[in-house]
């Protein structure tokens, strides 16, 4: 029976997020729904990744196991016919192991945060940007960010909900930097919290604003509190980027 790992992008708008559930439409259920129509199989593709409601994705992986040995041109092409009019495109399908799960087998995962720094309302980043009306100092961000790099306990940016076993993560990178009036938030690390990268923009954007120092957010990093995080930042902005495997993963 043939694995196949599919890399996936999606508008996160209409969504309920990643997961299936009974109460609307999620992204794994609309790729379920393709797979049955496609391959006539009741297969539910495992994500690298739960994404919330509004969450987008421009490399999100999953794999799926089905029962004839297709192309992967067919697959991909096949699923793309049957997901429209869904903004969710698969843009390559690949054979992988047997062993290859596309959860656990992730090395690292990389997330971006965008907010448009502006008055102006959006029109074409609507529900794909956080709209920050007060002007951001990126440089400041950007440092102070330094300060939640490496192994840490991130209760302080973790969901109330979350249910990982441990809130202590490494975080490989977080940076910031401004492209005119959008200001870029990159995370990295082979595995988050529920919110944390969420969590984190929040508090980054209440240093940009002043309103917080580097000192502040090493603070309430090492405060262990969710109650010292400032207020989460909106979905539309989040992106998960890529999801990266050793070779040997995959083969």
């Amino acid at each position: 029976m043939p694995r196949y790992k599919l890399t996936i992008e999606y508008d996160g708008t209409p969504f309920l997020g990643w997961q299936m559930q009974a109460e609307g439409p999620t992204v794994q259920g609309v790729l379920a729904e393709a797979l049955k129509k496609f391959s006539g199989e009741d297969a539910v593709p495992g994500g690298a990744g739960r994404t919330d409601t509004g969450v987008h994705a421009l490399g999100q992986v999953a794999h799926v196991e089905l029962q004839k040995d297709w192309p992967t041109d067919t697959v991909r092409d096949a699923l793309n016919a049957h997901l429209r009019p869904a903004p969710v495109s698969i843009l390559s399908a690949e054979v992988v192991g047997d062993d290859f799960d596309a959860r656990f087998s992730a090395s690292a995962r990389h997330y971006r945060y965008l907010i448009v720094n502006r008055r102006p309302p959006l029109a074409l980043m609507a529900n794909r940007a956080w709209l920050v009306h007060v002007p951001l100092d990126a440089v400041a961000m950007d440092d102070a960010a330094q300060a939640l790099t490496g192994n840490h306990d991130f209760t302080t940016f973790r969901a109330a909900a979350c249910q990982a076993a441990s809130p202590v993560k490494t975080l490989d990178a977080l940076s910031v930097r401004r492209s005119g009036e959008t200001i870029i938030i990159e995370a990295s690390a082979r595995s988050f919290l529920h919110h944390q990268v969420r969590s984190m923009a929040g508090a980054l954007k209440f240093v940009g604003e002043g309103k917080w120092t580097k000192r502040d957010l090493a603070d309430a990093l090492a405060a262990c509190d969710r109650a010292q995080c400032p207020p989460l930042a909106p979905a539309a902005g989040l992106y998960l980027v890529r999801v990266d495997y050793d070779a040997s993963e995959q083969a």
